[in-house]
């Protein structure tokens, strides 16, 4: 097949059109195209009054060979590369290990379904409950201000990705097209097929709760074994090299290939490998709060008139400033028409994120305005961004009054230096519910210099992004995990042989698909050396 790129129609196009397009452009007549799919579609809505939709598309023809002579040269016209995920090898037989997976978040999941579906029948241990179990457990936070430490936002089947906007996009290069087999094994566990193709795929909390049922249910099909309510309390090291796992109950599970996939806010659990050795480094993350605008407003810069159009659905953004104090502010994980959602996973500690589902159709849009700090604003060693990040989500909860209310700001009373005492036209969908308050001593004082510098800023962007009674709430402080463990070029620990650190809680992702395809990286790693004793079951 050939790859066409760059092909650029009308918002409003018929079915049409795209076969003609590519007939046109490739100079050959319609019936010489045999199959024609959708690679990619993106919008270009750069030009209000008149979007576009780009796409690339695959095409089989008659007469490839010549319609690829003539394009030579043509770097919108080239072959289609193969995408295919294709397995490094195959479980010995019979098998005489079985790999340990820590945590059933993104990066959990795809590296226990890789190391089943290449026979090696692993062990998954995850803290917290199954996802149906732990929707239960998030709700009565949200609705009756009861925190289980061990299953709500962070903890249990899922990831802290179940409660987001369910992107699966990112900037991660991958040259092996990992995120083709993420996306691919989304399709076949339920999720729309439009996910392979749109530019900035999502899914929804929903949807992600069934397909994270499939999921599991394939691992167990295929031997493996996923057991919930089993928190990793200890590491049995010898000579360097991991033998296994203790659990809370007491027990020992042996295993001497053991992926850490733990997520970023899996604290107690970093400092057990602290203390166990474990070699990990304080790296950069960012701090700041949640900002909501009602939808409509964000539609109408970014689309003008065709605001509302369902061919362009609910607006996005992405913003950043540089400040004149040397912070950067930007714009985090922005959800389209979705909520502000409690995110704590500590008990007196508020923690916020933003969350949407599909359909992305509530009525306000949200997104994490934050600063960028670095082990320079909190030293003192790798657990060092965990205490400041408990000492800004206490305070947060201080702030709140208690119960799990979230501390709340106007931005026209922010932007003043003043504290708020009623809502304006926006109503913050934060629930359990919000205290108005100034958050003026929520974040340190260089964060709350560079944010307020940062939305006057972002006005010039966004019409309206500075509206006064656009609501800031706080705080964000898990915008990625605080700390690395560091591994080498083969996926191990730098000092702990076996010990497999994966995904965004080890440092290694920032996502649901970057996690993803970190997970699927180690379980190669895994795989690969596993056989090094029995080579001729490897396949490439």
């Amino acid at each position: 097949m050939l790859r066409i790129s760059e092909i650029r129609l009308p918002l409003e196009h018929p079915p049409a059109a795209l076969s003609e397009e590519v007939a046109n452009r490739l100079g050959v007549a319609l019936p010489e195209i045999t199959e024609l799919r959708v690679f990619r579609r993106s919008c270009d809505a750069r030009k209000a009054a008149a979007p576009t939709f780009i796409y690339s598309v695959d095409v089989a023809l008659l007469d490839e060979a010549t319609v690829l002579e003539r394009h030579a040269g043509d770097r919108h016209v080239q072959p289609t590369p193969d995408m295919h995920y294709h397995f490094v090898g195959r479980a010995p037989l019979p098998l005489t290990t079985r790999p340990i997976v820590v945590g059933f978040g993104p990066a959990g999941i795809f590296a226990a379904l890789v190391l089943a579906q290449s026979g090696f029948r692993p062990i998954v241990v995850e803290r917290g409950k199954a996802v149906r179990e732990r929707t239960q457990d998030t709700w009565g936070l949200w609705r009756k201000r009861i925190l289980d430490p061990e299953s709500n936002v962070q903890f249990g089947e899922g990831g802290a990705g179940t409660f987001s906007d369910g992107k699966l996009y990112s900037q991660i290069k991958d040259p092996r097209h990992y995120g083709c087999k993420v996306l691919s094994e989304f399709v076949r566990a339920g999720a729309p097929e439009e996910i392979l193709y749109v530019s900035k795929p999502h899914i929804g909390t929903f949807r992600l709760v069934g397909m994270v049922e499939q999921m599991r249910r394939e691992i167990e099909q295929l031997g493996g074994e996923v057991r919930f309510r089993q928190r990793v309390t200890g590491l049995q090291v010898e000579q360097g090299h991991v033998l296994g796992v203790t659990l809370a109950s007491g027990e020992a599970l042996p295993g001497e290939h053991v992926v850490l996939a733990l997520g970023h806010s899996a604290r107690d659990t970093f400092e057990m490998l602290h203390r166990a050795g474990v070699f990990m480094e304080a790296k950069p993350f960012s701090i700041g709060f949640r900002i909501e605008h009602p939808q409509a407003l964000i539609d109408k810069a970014r689309f003008g008139t065709l605001a509302g159009n369902p061919l362009l659905g609910a607006a996005d953004y992405k913003l950043v400033h540089h400040c004149r104090n040397g912070r950067s502010v930007y714009s985090f994980c922005m959800c389209p028409g979705g909520t502000v959602v409690a995110a704590t996973s500590e008990a007196n500690r508020v923690v916020t994120n933003g969350m949407s589902q599909y359909s992305r159709n509530e009525r306000n849009a949200n997104a994490g305005i934050v600063v960028g700090i670095t082990p320079l604003d909190y030293p003192g060693g790798p657990l060092a961004g965990i205490e400041l990040q408990r000492e800004l989500e206490a305070r947060a909860f201080q702030l709140g009054g208690g119960g799990y209310a979230a501390p709340a700001q106007l931005v026209g009373d922010f932007l003043a230096g003043r504290a708020s005492t009623s809502l304006g036209s926006v109503i913050p969908s934060y629930q359990p519910g919000v205290h108005l308050t100034d958050l003026a001593t929520a974040l340190p004082g260089y964060a709350i210099a560079a944010i307020r510098e940062a939305l006057p800023a972002f006005e010039h962007q966004i019409k309206g992004f500075a509206m006064p009674d656009a609501v800031l709430t706080g705080v964000e402080t898990r915008t990625s995990s605080p700390l690395r463990i560091t591994r080498g070029d083969d996926c191990q620990s730098l000092n702990v042989r076996g010990l497999y650190p994966a995904g965004e809680g080890a440092g290694y992702a920032g996502g649901i698909l970057s996690a993803g395809v970190d997970g699927i990286k180690v379980a190669e790693a895994v795989t690969r050396e596993i056989l090094k004793a029995r080579p001729a079951l490897a396949c490439g």
